[in-house]
């Protein structure tokens, strides 16, 4: 049966967001495996898997600034280092000393930028169509969200059926509907503000960041699986292999019939590998962290 998810508001800086919540009866509560989301993204992306995770350890996810249901403050530091810190501040209130971190597409920096400087409390990392992305150039949304006026303007027009239309193009076989328009009623102004401010503060990720960010990882070869969805139009499927410069003993695995949302449009095929990685993190903790 899938863990009860409990669902509570997380305040940390003056900023609220949802908290989604599982755990098996008598659980480590230090100890967590800790879902992030991506853009467009929120909490809710992660349910059938949290739902899952919960039954072998405390799982968590929430909603970040700019996404979701969460608040969209347009003073927020919208950039990756932004994110890693305030990624930090919500482990702190909710007493995870131990993280096992679980990212999607922009969700992978965040943590992997928080993971590189608090290797005390990064215990392991399951990537999905995100990491260290060494020379990759932005795809081309990023480029026209990166472009003044152009980005405005795209955001502006971007109309529920044309965000289904962009969504099918990196996702084969389709989002289910609900779940497309679930991501499109999230995408306010505060959402768009987020995503432009984002964008334009971040350069080519494939650059001298991405070097800096293995050289940091490596030595520490943690725990790692990767999970990607071959037909990614977004972050090419060889960035999968390449992961190993910065995890070295990953295990790699790919979805022949995955976009780039693969826990979404193959759930079996994420959940299996998934839950086997984390089943041995989490019941066997001599073997990662510290």
């Amino acid at each position: 049966m899938p863990a009860t998810i409990s669902r509570t508001v997380l305040t940390v800086d003056g900023i609220r967001a949802p908290l989604l919540e599982a755990y098996p009866a008598g659980a480590a509560t230090d100890e967590a495996v800790v879902f992030i989301h991506g853009n467009p993204g929120s909490s809710q992306d992660w349910v059938p898997l949290l739902e899952r995770a919960g039954q072998l350890a405390r799982a968590v996810a929430w909603d970040h600034p700019g996404f979701g249901q969460a608040d969209k403050p347009p003073g927020f530091d919208y950039t990756v280092d932004g994110y890693a810190a305030h990624l930090g501040r919500c482990l702190d209130p909710l007493g995870v000393t131990k993280a096992h971190l679980v990212g999607h597409d922009f969700g992978g920096p965040w943590m992997l930028r928080w993971a590189a400087g608090h290797p005390d409390r990064f215990a392991s990392a399951i990537l999905i169509n995100t990491g260290v992305l060494p020379g990759y150039r932005w795809h081309y949304l990023a480029r026209i969200w990166r472009a003044p006026v152009l980005g405005e303007l795209f955001q502006a027009t971007a109309t529920r059926p044309a965000f289904r239309l962009l969504l099918r193009h990196g996702n084969r076989p389709p989002l289910p509907r609900a779940f497309v328009d679930r991501m499109y009623d999230d995408m306010d102004a505060g959402t768009k503000h987020a995503i432009l401010a984002l964008y334009r503060a971040t350069d080519d990720p494939g650059g001298e960041p991405a070097w800096m960010l293995s050289a940091a990882l490596r030595p520490l070869d943690r725990p790692a699986l990767v999970v990607w969805g071959r037909n990614d139009p977004y972050i090419p499927v060889e960035q999968a292999e390449r992961q190993r410069e910065a995890f070295p003993s990953a295990r790699v695995v790919v979805l022949d019939r995955s976009g780039h949302r693969p826990f979404v449009d193959d759930l079996e095929g994420v959940a299996e590998p998934v839950l086997t990685f984390l089943r041995e993190m989490t019941e066997v903790p001599a073997r990662h962290g510290g």
